[in-house]
């Protein structure tokens, strides 16, 4: 939305981090691992599909959020099922992306007149997130050469990546409004 309000952030980020808790849990062999992440495939994209239907404005970039987070979604309740068809929805997924992130991608991160300054918790909240994107890669990188610590990586990585999807669960609520009023430069 325009405004800056977005319904349903806070339980999107959370059933996310379930997503990302039932992949730590496969990599581990924990019981319940693909249970954990049905639910939190599910659950995204319930509630995402109710934060679309429920925005007044939709434009063609909320469209291919849309079909970005559905075709992500399916591919992984299909993959946990072992059901054919996963190569198109990553195809799907894949174009939305692309589509994504030339219409808005680095946008996305940046404000427009360069003007809002970070906290320094905020620029350190950003690293975690570029850390974890980066260590998830590396052992994405060793598991396919079958490298020792590859589940090891992964693993610090997703923890890293929820850590930051969950901290607004913890933030205290000053902060919270802090943040929307400055409308945070993203690093």
């Amino acid at each position: 939305m325009n405004d800056g309000k977005k319904i349903l952030k806070l339980p999107i980020r959370i059933s996310l981090a379930i997503v990302l808790f039932g992949i730590i849990a496969k990599l581990l062999e924990w019981s319940y691992a693909k249970e954990i992440m049905l639910v939190g495939f599910i659950t995204l994209s319930a509630l995402y599909v109710i934060r679309y239907v429920n925005k007044k404005q939709k434009h063609f970039l909320d469209m291919t959020k849309l079909v970005l987070v559905l075709a992500w979604s399916i591919n992984g309740i299909l993959q946990v099922l072992v059901l054919p068809y996963t190569l198109l929805f990553q195809a799907i997924t894949a174009l939305a992306f692309i589509t994504w992130f030339v219409m808005e991608g680095t946008a996305y991160f940046l404000d427009e007149d360069r003007k809002a300054q970070n906290s320094l918790v905020q620029i350190v909240w950003n690293g975690i997130l570029i850390i974890g994107s980066l260590v998830v890669i590396a052992g994405g990188i060793l598991q396919i050469l079958d490298w020792d610590y590859a589940i090891h990586m992964l693993s610090l990585g997703i923890t890293l990546i929820g850590a930051y999807i969950l901290k607004d669960v913890f933030v205290p609520l000053e902060s919270r409004d802090e943040e929307q009023n400055n409308e945070g430069f993203q690093y």
